[in-house]
């Protein structure tokens, strides 16, 4: 599987998960092996639509890797529904990036409520 967790920087597991999807500058890609509780590959990549208003972009550009999974801080409701529809899992964390991963490999990571920016109106991060 992969999980991709969106980031503040370009730390990588040294850094934090990002507060606000859509305004995260990096994806943090992490291939898992669930059942041996272990990371098999990473990388980051930049997220090219930083923002990028109605439509969901930043959704559009993470699926572009084939995420099965996604990590982020906050997500509007917009984006939630899209990842659904691609049968991607969210997962919301603040914090570590590899305490999260921690967390998602222990089955210990909790679902993500809307941004309180949009609250349930729909508006995509």
């Amino acid at each position: 599987m992969r999980v991709g967790v969106v980031l503040e920087d370009e730390s990588g597991m040294h850094g934090n998960v990002c507060a606000h999807f859509g305004q995260c500058k990096y994806f943090f890609l992490a291939d898992i092996d669930k059942d041996a509780k272990k990371i098999t590959s990473t990388r980051i990549v930049p997220n090219t639509a930083v923002h990028g208003g109605g439509g969901c972009v930043a959704v559009d550009e993470i699926l572009k890797h084939k995420v099965t999974h996604v990590i982020a801080g906050g997500m509007g409701m917009g984006a939630q529904q899209k990842f659904a529809q691609a049968g991607v899992q969210v997962f919301g964390y603040s914090g570590n990036v590899q305490e999260a991963l921690n967390d998602f490999m222990n089955n210990t990571l909790g679902g993500l409520d809307a941004c309180k920016d949009h609250g349930d109106s729909g508006g995509c991060h």
